[in-house]
């Protein structure tokens, strides 16, 4: 049987407190977000408390504490979006997928996120899902698009 992604993290770096962030990286690489359980046996293996674990995943914007959804809904708030009508789509597409900013809908197919600046302004208001951009929106061409992901 084949060695899992947390046993290999663990040999890796074993007692090794200064590998942390690596630690945490391949982890979440695995799994998409960094799952509790895998955090208390990184805790125990690396010698490092849970609570400044914690403390390193919530400072980094890069680490997820929760799973993420399939597909992540990003929308441009940014100054030039926020003119052309990048709130009233942000609203229509809380609405429709029923979630909060960060938050994930009970299925698992959508995460919504918000940014200050794409830096795409030429094209606002921008949306992205995952690494699509899609520009020149209004609240019914992001539900139309919002479709096409919906698999």
């Amino acid at each position: 049987m084949g060695t899992t992604v947390l046993e290999e993290v663990v040999r890796n770096y074993r007692g090794q407190p200064e590998k942390l962030i690596a630690a945490l990286l391949a982890l979440q690489r695995h799994y998409g977000y960094l799952p509790e359980p895998a955090l208390r046996v990184i805790s125990q293996e690396l010698r490092v408390p849970l609570s400044k674990i914690y403390g390193v995943a919530t400072f980094y914007a890069q680490f997820r504490l929760q799973p993420r959804g399939k597909h992540t809904v990003c929308v441009c708030l940014g100054t030039a979006c926020h003119v052309r009508g990048s709130e009233q789509i942000f609203h229509q597409l809380r609405r429709e997928l029923g979630i909060e900013a960060g938050e994930t809908t009970t299925d698992g197919r959508f995460t919504l996120e918000v940014v200050s600046c794409v830096g795409a302004c030429s094209m606002a208001p921008i949306m992205m899902i995952d690494e699509d951009l899609h520009g020149r929106l209004d609240a019914d061409k992001a539900l139309a698009l919002l479709t096409q992901y919906r698999d």
